[in-house]
C-alpha cells in the first residue's frame, strides 16, 4: 500500500481530531447540549511492533523528561512512533520541518498526528505520557530507525544532587539547567554588591517575562526594594527558555523544584534557602512548585491564584470564552518564536542559547483549541488540580485573593482548607480585584511574612521605604496617600525573633477585609472599612441559613406547601455581556473606580427573589448552595444564580454568582455544613435532561464575605449566565427562548443556603456607589417573575 502524502495524512488527522472532539462532547442534540455515555465504546487494540521488520539504530536524539519526550535531529516530515516497553504503538507524530516531535499525550486509540502545524493532540480522549520505558521508531526510514530505550520519569523522580551543586549562576541574565537538560532563562538582581551578601532571596517563576533583563515583574521589584535578591525565571517554552510550553504540566512543576534547588546553592543566597513571590501566573506557579516539596524552599507568598485549571476554563462546566480564552491566546502568541520583543532583542544581541532554544517552539500546542475540546474534565486534570496538590505543601504559606477577582475568579477559596501539611498558613481575603494583592494592607503583611520565614528577621519597615510608599502606590493604584501599616511588633527587641514568631503564630490564620474601596478618602481606594479574623475558612462558627423561593418573588424561611414554579427564557447572548460600560474586553485595571453598565435580565429572561429587610446587621461569610429544581424543554441547559444586596438607599451591589451546566449536576457526595458543592465533572457522570422532567441541581455559590446592614434585602436572580462578571464570558448552550422552569414549593421546593457569622462589628453608613472594589452596583429595579 503506498505511503500517504503529507497532505493526505493531514486530512486524515484532522478528520480524526474532529471525531475525537465529537466523542468528547458526547451525543449532542440539535441545540448543542452535551450528552452522556461519552466513553461507551472500548478503544480499539493498539497495533504491535512487527519484530520481523529490519531496523537500524536511529541517529536522531531523544530527550526524555518528566512525562514528556522530545525528538530532535530527525528527518522532516517523517513518521515517528512512540512504542511502549511491551511493543505497543502508542501514537505516531509527523516531524515538523526541523525534524522535531514532542511526545506529551497518548490518545486512547492509536493515531497519527502532524506536528508544527494546525493540528492539536488533545488529552480529552487520552492521557498524559506516563513514566516508563519507551522507544521511538522512524517508520518513514528504510530500514526503520529505532532509538535506544529511554526512561520517561515522573514528577517526583528527583535527579542526583550534583545537578544543582555544579551550577554557577551569577548576577544578571543567564540560564539554569533542568534535570532533562533543558535550560531556563533567568535574571538575577542583587540588592547590593555580591561581596556584601549573602542576601535573603526570592524566586518569581512564570511564563510572562520574569527573566527579561530590561524589565522587572512587580513581585520581584517590591521584594528588591525590601532588600531581597530576586531571581526571575521563565518557564520552559517561554522567554528564552528551552523546552515545549504546556500550561502547568508536571514538567513545569518539576522544573520549579530544580530551580529552587539550583538557586539555593548559590553563594549569594542567605542560608541556602529561598522563598517565592508573585501574583496571578507567578502566584499560581508557587503552589505547583511547593507541592513538589523542594528541600531548600523556605516559604511561598501566592497572590490572586486559581484552584483547578479545568474549572478556570470551564466554570460550572460552561466554557469561559472571555478571560480564559484571551489568556490562552496570549500564551500561544508570546511563546511563539518572535512572540515577545525582549526575546527577539536577546537573539539579535547574540544570545546563541536563546536562539537555539526557540527552535522547538513549533511543537507548542494551540491551547485555545486544546482547552475548548475539554468539555468534560479529564482524569489527568488531577495532576494540575491545586485543590489536590496543595495538600502536599509543607512550607509556610501566605496567600491572598479577592472574592470578585475579575480575572482568575473566586474558586481559589475552595482549597483554603486543604493545606493539610503546611507548617503555617496565613490567608488575607477581601472584596476586590485581581491586582489587589499589591495593596498596602496586603503588602505590609506580605513583607512581615517574608521577613519571618525567609529572612529570619524581626520585621521592621525602614523609614525610607515608608517615605517612598505614597508615591509608589499612587503611581500603581492612581490613589494618593496610601501607606504601609505601622510595624506590628514594635514592642519586641530586634533580636527577639522567637518571641515575634510566637506572637505571630498565635494569631488567627484567616484575615478578612470588608468593604475594600470604601475605607479611604478617595472613592475606590484600596483601603477596607473594617476587618475580622477567623480560625479557618469557612469560619468554624458559621451557621447555615436557608431561604426558599416563594411566590411573588420572595425568599421565605419555610418551603411553600403547594407546588409552584416560575419560568424564564434562555438568553445565550447574555453570556457575552460583562458588567463594564465598555464591553470591548479592555478595562482600566488600576483606576480607583470602574464605569459600570451592569444589566439585569430582561423581563421574562430571569427570575428575582428577595428576603424581607434584615432587622439587624448580618454578615455572610463562606460558600453557598443554591439547590434548584429545574425543568427544561431541552436535553441540557445552563443556569446562573446571582447574589446581590438591595440596600435601603435603593442601590444594589453585586456580591457573587455561580453557574452550572445542568448535565454536570452529579455530586461527589452530599453537600455538608460548609455548603461547598462538589460536582463530578467527568464524562461518565454527565446526566442529560429529560425534556419536561424535573431534576434537582445544586449550583455552587463561591465563597464571599459581605455585610448586609439592617434594612438591606438579600436578592437572588436566576437566569442564563452573563452580565455579572468583569472579564468572564460564557458560551451558553441552547436556543434563544428555550424554557427553563424553576420549582418553588411542594416536591420541587428550591432553596438558597448561605453561612452566617456572629461577632463581626459592622460600622454604620452605606458605602457610595461605586466604591466597593470588584463589585458592580446600580439602582435597584424590580424584575417581575413569570409563573410557569
Amino acid at each position: 500500500m503506498p505511503t500517504p502524502s503529507r497532505h493526505e495524512r493531514r486530512s486524515r488527522t484532522v478528520a480524526v481530531v474532529l471525531a475525537l472532539v465529537l466523542l468528547v462532547a458526547g451525543c449532542s442534540s440539535d441545540d448543542g447540549s452535551g450528552g452522556g455515555d461519552a466513553t461507551a465504546e472500548e478503544p480499539a487494540p493498539r497495533p504491535q511492533v512487527d519484530d520481523s521488520v529490519e531496523t537500524v539504530e536511529a541517529d536522531f536524539e531523544v530527550s526524555p523528561g518528566v512525562e514528556i519526550a522530545t525528538v530532535t535531529g530527525a528527518e522532516p516530515d517523517h513518521d515517528l512512533t512512540l512504542v511502549a516497553e511491551d511493543g505497543s504503538k502508542l501514537v505516531t507524530l509527523v516531524t515538523d520541518d526541523r525534524g522535531q516531535a514532542h511526545f506529551a499525550y497518548v490518545p486512547d486509540e492509536y493515531l497519527t498526528f502532524d506536528t508544527g502545524g494546525e493540528d492539536t493532540l488533545t488529552s480529552a480522549a487520552g492521557r498524559e505520557l506516563e513514566a516508563g520505558t519507551y522507544t521511538v521508531r522512524d517508520e518513514s526510514a528504510d530500514p526503520v530507525a529505532v532509538s535506544a530505550a529511554f526512561e520517561v520519569t515522573g514528577r517526583d523522580d528527583h535527579p542526583d544532587e550534583a545537578l544543582y551543586e555544579d551550577q554557577e549562576i551569577g548576577e544578571g541574565f543567564g540560564y539554569v539547567t533542568m534535570r532533562d537538560g533543558v535550560e531556563l532563562s533567568v535574571n538575577v538582581r542583587l540588592p547590593g554588591p555580591v561581596e556584601d551578601g549573602p542576601y535573603p532571596t526570592v524566586i518569581e517563576y512564570s511564563g510572562y517575562g520574569p527573566s527579561n533583563p530590561e524589565a522587572t515583574e512587580p513581585g520581584s521589584m517590591i521584594a528588591g526594594l525590601f532588600g531581597y535578591a530576586t531571581v526571575g525565571v521563565n518557564m520552559r517554552g517561554t522567554g528564552c527558555s528551552g523546552g515545549v510550553f504546556d500550561v502547568f504540566n508536571p514538567a513545569q512543576q518539576a522544573d520549579g523544584y530544580d530551580v529552587v534547588e539550583a538557586i539555593a546553592r548559590q553563594p549569594w543566597v542567605l542560608d541556602q534557602e529561598v522563598g517565592m513571590v508573585g501574583l496571578s501566573y507567578s502566584g499560581i506557579t508557587q503552589l505547583y512548585v511547593a507541592s513538589t516539596r523542594p528541600p531548600s524552599l523556605a516559604a511561598i507568598t501566592p497572590l490572586s491564584v486559581i484552584e483547578d485549571a479545568w474549572q478556570m476554563a470551564w466554570p460550572g462546566g460552561i466554557y469561559n470564552s472571555g478571560f480564559t480564552e484571551q489568556w490562552l491566546a496570549e500564551r500561544n502568541s508570546q511563546s511563539e518564536r518572535g512572540g515577545t520583543d525582549w526575546v527577539s532583542e536577546q537573539v539579535d544581541g547574540g544570545d546563541a542559547t536563546c536562539e537555539d532554544n526557540l527552535e522547538i517552539r513549533t511543537q507548542n500546542p494551540d491551547f485555545g483549541d486544546f482547552t475548548r475540546a475539554l468539555e468534560d474534565r479529564p482524569a489527568d486534570s488531577d495532576s494540575r488540580d491545586l485543590g489536590l496538590l496543595v495538600q502536599d505543601i509543607e512550607v509556610p504559606v501566605y496567600l491572598t485573593g479577592a472574592w470578585q477577582d475579575e480575572q482568575t475568579g473566586p474558586l481559589f477559596t475552595r482549597m483554603l482548607d486543604d493545606f493539610d501539611s503546611a507548617e503555617l498558613t496565613r490567608f488575607t481575603l477581601f472584596n476586590g480585584r485581581h491586582p489587589d494583592g499589591y495593596t498596602p494592607l496586603v503588602l505590609t503583611r506580605w513583607f512581615e511574612f517574608l521577613e519571618l520565614y525567609v529572612h529570619d528577621q524581626v520585621p521592621r519597615l525602614s523609614q525610607p521605604i515608608r517615605d517612598a510608599a505614597p508615591t509608589f502606590f499612587e503611581d500603581f493604584f492612581e490613589v494618593p496617600g496610601l501607606e504601609f501599616e505601622p510595624d506590628r511588633f514594635a514592642e519586641f527587641d530586634d533580636d527577639d525573633l522567637e518571641g515575634v514568631r510566637e506572637a505571630y503564630e498565635a494569631e488567627d490564620p484567616v484575615r478578612v477585609l470588608f468593604e475594600n474601596g470604601a475605607g479611604g478618602d478617595t472613592p475606590g481606594a484600596p483601603v477596607s472599612r473594617f476587618e475580622a479574623t477567623f480560625a479557618s475558612w469557612p469560619p468554624p462558627d458559621a451557621t447555615p441559613r436557608t431561604w426558599y423561593l416563594g411566590g411573588d418573588g420572595t425568599l421565605v424561611d419555610d418551603a411553600p406547601e403547594g407546588d409552584g414554579a416560575d419560568t424564564f427564557a434562555n438568553d445565550p447572548e447574555a453570556g457575552q455581556d460583562t458588567f463594564f460600560a465598555d464591553d470591548s474586553g479592555e478595562y482600566p485595571l488600576l483606576e480607583p473606580t470602574w464605569d459600570f453598565d451592569w444589566q439585569q435580565p430582561d423581563e421574562g429572561e430571569g427570575l428575582s427573589y428577595l428576603t424581607e429587610p434584615f432587622e439587624e446587621d448580618t454578615v455572610v461569610a463562606g460558600a453557598g448552595d443554591a439547590a434548584l429544581w429545574v425543568r427544561a424543554d431541552s436535553e441540557d441547559a445552563d443556569v446562573q444564580v446571582t447574589i446581590t444586596a438591595v440596600r435601603p438607599d435603593g442601590v444594589e451591589d453585586w456580591v457573587q454568582s455561580g453557574q452550572l451546566r445542568l448535565s454536570h449536576r452529579a455530586l461527589e457526595g452530599e453537600v455538608g455544613d460548609d455548603l461547598e458543592v462538589d460536582h463530578e465533572w467527568d464524562a461518565a457522570s454527565r446526566e442529560p435532561l429529560e425534556p419536561g422532567e424535573w431534576v434537582e441541581a445544586h449550583v455552587e455559590i463561591p465563597s464571599f464575605a459581605q455585610a448586609f446592614r439592617a434594612g438591606t434585602r438579600l436578592r437572588v436572580v436566576i437566569s442564563s449566565p452573563g452580565h455579572d462578571r468583569g472579564t468572564w464570558r460564557f458560551d451558553t448552550i441552547g436556543d434563544p427562548g428555550d424554557t427553563r422552569d424553576v420549582g418553588r414549593g411542594g416536591e420541587h421546593a428550591s432553596s438558597l443556603s448561605l453561612l452566617l457569622v456572629d461577632g463581626v462589628e459592622v460600622p454604620a453608613g452605606l458605602p457610595d456607589c461605586p466604591t466597593l472594589r470588584g463589585q458592580a452596583c446600580r439602582d435597584y429595579e424590580p424584575l417581575p417573575n413569570t409563573s410557569a
